[in-house]
């Protein structure tokens, strides 16, 4: 073998050597360097979302025993890996620290490695311009500021403060209801004039695609809120009737839309105290992601498939709350109902309001005591606790 090809073997052999070993830190290093391709949409929330996603998904997917790592360290990075998907199953049933695992997460992607900073982040959510603002960001907001100091009776302090239980006349109706609307939260994120770092600003950013992407769309905060209950899809219009008007009367279905009838995936209320109320600022958006959000509200335990034979489910979420989930053709659309037992009991003289309340409370005591036969009946969520008379 002459001088030269030995050097030419030697050569190739260095350059394969150092290819290995550049490809063997480049894994260990576990960092994705992709050049994020700025322009005017690389810091919307459907960008951010996509993002969150595909870095999720190669962080949960990849090949540990390729990259080269010590003992220690494979064993480190893999209970790491278990973890996270553990968050993300876990996440879907309502478990709050999974939630709270995850959301750090997608906090740290976008700090980290998308680039989102006090001069861009703006573009996801017009924080700056209080006019441009939806109801929905707005409340968002407000909330993610109320949790600071009253945790998860963030809402129930919201609501006593501003008095939005009471009933009150909107627009097309012609009797008083229970409903928060938009003009509302227009006129309470006003009155409070927050002021948020940019701190604030990415907690609410993550939340927000948090929601979109695990969570449970625009009821995900609302639902960890220690209220009585939540439901969806129980109002409105349906998507089937819409379709069917709209190839048989177009004239309708267009009063219809220039009236604002609500829509099936417009419809959100709460169980507060005892009332039902409507969050009219609130939306799902589309029939599309209220049928995401109950295909897995109810998945806690794999309690079996909602399916167009069996269309309806009754299971409990990790937190003990009831859930009840229905599809077409069993109903007319997507619904669910959430139940919490986690609340303060109610007390009679909170229940009972009408007038000669003291007489009626002093006979249900008296038969209470006397162990009479009491038949409580009503409507539903009208707080039909037999332990709220036992106690007494």
């Amino acid at each position: 073998m002459s001088i030269a090809n030995f050097m030419m073997m030697f050569v190739v052999l260095v350059i394969v050597l150092v290819a290995i070993v550049h490809s063997i830190r480049k894994n260990k290093s576990e960092v994705v360097e992709k050049a994020v391709e700025v322009d005017d949409k690389t810091y919307t929330l459907d960008k951010m979302i996509k993002f969150v996603k595909q870095r999720l998904d190669e962080i949960t997917k990849i090949n540990l025993y390729d990259i080269g790592l010590s003992e220690e360290e494979l064993k480190r990075r893999k209970n790491k890996k278990y973890e996270l998907k553990k968050a993300l199953k876990g996440c879907t049933y309502g478990d709050v620290n999974d939630k709270k695992y995850v959301k750090e997460l997608i906090y740290d992607l976008l700090a980290k490695e998308y680039g989102v900073d006090e001069t861009n982040i703006s573009m996801s959510i017009p924080f700056d311009i209080p006019s441009l603002l939806s109801a929905q960001d707005k409340f968002d907001i407000l909330i993610h500021e109320y949790k600071k100091t009253f945790s998860y009776e963030a809402l129930t302090e919201f609501i006593k403060k501003y008095n939005l239980a009471a009933l009150k006349y909107v627009a097309g109706e012609t009797k008083p209801c229970y409903v928060i609307t938009s003009e509302e939260i227009d006129e309470i994120y006003e009155q409070e004039n927050l002021t948020l770092s940019f701190v604030d600003k990415l907690e609410v950013v993550v939340q927000r695609i948090y929601q979109q992407y695990k969570g449970y769309s625009s009821i995900d905060e609302v639902r960890d809120m220690n209220i009585d209950g939540v439901s969806g899809g129980v109002s409105g219009l349906p998507e089937s009737f819409l379709s069917q008007v709209a190839q048989t009367d177009g004239d309708y279905l267009k009063q219809a839309m220039e009236a604002k009838v609500p829509r099936a995936c417009d419809s959100i209320w709460i169980f507060f105290q005892g009332k039902s109320i409507r969050l009219e600022f609130l939306s799902f958006g589309t029939e599309s992601e209220l049928k995401r959000v109950c295909q897995n509200i109810y998945k806690y335990n794999n309690p079996g498939q909602l399916s167009d034979t069996n269309g309806y489910k009754i299971n409990e979420m990790k937190d003990g709350s009831r859930v009840v989930v229905l599809r077409p053709s069993m109903s007319e659309t997507w619904a669910f109902f959430v139940r919490k037992f986690d609340t303060k009991k109610a007390t009679l003289e909170q229940i009972v309001q009408f007038e000669g309340k003291e007489e009626a409370i002093k006979l249900l005591r008296f038969l209470v005591k006397g162990a009479r036969i009491v038949a409580l009946t009503g409507e539903q969520g009208c707080r039909k606790d037999y332990n709220a008379y036992g106690n007494h």
